[in-house]
């Protein structure tokens, strides 16, 4: 059994590393300072760390306030509330003027698990890769999400990186140099190109292995940087493909499917794309893999619906 690492607490990590790295590094959470793995960084500089309560847009604004005078702002919360609630002063004082605010939605998508639509956050892609200035990242295990977050803070302008509470395994070595705004091919093939994102990348890998049992070969591309988008190693990643596919445990509508979508409509001879996600609902309360599999992204049936879109 590999290892299983949450990315919110590869996050913790790493933003711990970071802050003895550098000074001007501040840490802002909104009372889920456990939930969020930024306590490390609390405990180790007490100074440098500022508990906001239950107070997501004031935090936000604050941290605005922040990186206007120099210093460079990590501002955590959960996902829904970080992107749902502090919409208006991330799109009016981060984006507009373009300030380097790392925002970290934490506990994203459908394994957020029990506790349910009102905590699932299935838009949270969406609401920031329509703001400009806005660099949007999802690391899929924990060498990217240390490797995000530290390079996170020297990207210049603002970001928004979603981690999870769903244990996940390495798809990388700890070799792999993250570059943002880079995608990367795990596995090769030449039937089918699957596009993944987040926790559904090792899904995506063990869907690919279902294929190859059908003697159907999946090309499997990580696309932990969401926007901007590498749209020429997208367009070289579906050469030769019959079909592309699609994995986010996000909305299919905003997100990974539709920046694919938007990168390829221009273009012609490419093939059909199935987006694989949350078909136009809002979760639900259950153990995230039941919700996984109830919404089709378990492997298996990734691979089924992969093999019935082909047929």
């Amino acid at each position: 059994m590999p290892r299983l690492t949450e990315t919110r607490f590869a996050y913790g990590d790493a933003l711990l590393q970071l802050g003895q790295q550098r000074p001007e590094v501040v840490v802002l959470d909104a009372d889920l300072y456990k939930s969020t793995g930024t306590v490390l960084f609390r405990d180790k500089f007490p100074q440098r760390f500022f508990d906001m309560g239950i107070s997501e847009s004031d935090m936000v604004s604050t941290a605005a306030g922040m990186a206007a005078s120099g210093l460079i702002p990590f501002c955590n919360s959960f996902a829904i509330f970080i992107t749902g609630v502090c919409y208006i002063p991330i799109r009016t004082q981060i984006a507009y003027p373009s300030l380097p605010v790392k925002l970290v939605g934490s506990s994203a998508g459908l394994t957020q698990g029990p506790d349910g639509a009102s905590h699932q956050s299935l838009e949270d892609i969406a609401l920031m890769r329509v703001l400009p200035n806005m660099t949007v990242l999802s690391p899929a295990d924990d060498i990217e999400t240390t490797q995000m977050t530290l390079a996170a803070a020297v990207w210049p302008g603002p970001v928004y990186m979603r981690v999870g509470r769903y244990p996940v395994p390495r798809v990388h070595s700890e070799s792999h140099k993250v570059r943002i705004g880079e995608i990367s091919v795990l596995r090769e093939g030449s039937d089918v190109a699957i596009f993944a994102t987040g926790a559904m990348v090792w899904k995506s890998l063990e869907a690919a292995e279902l294929l190859a049992q059908q003697h159907v070969e999946a090309r499997v591309i990580n696309v932990s940087t969401i926007k901007p988008l590498d749209s020429p190693a997208v367009l070289s990643a579906i050469t030769g493909a019959t079909l592309m596919v699609s994995v986010e445990e996000h909305s299919v509508i905003g997100g990974l499917g539709s920046a694919i979508a938007e990168c390829t409509s221009a273009q012609t001879g490419v093939p059909r794309l199935l987006r694989l996600g949350v078909q136009d609902k809002f979760g639900e309360s259950g153990l995230a893999d039941e919700l996984l599999e109830k919404h089709g992204l378990q492997p298996a049936r990734i691979a089924a619906q992969i093999l019935s879109s082909l047929s």
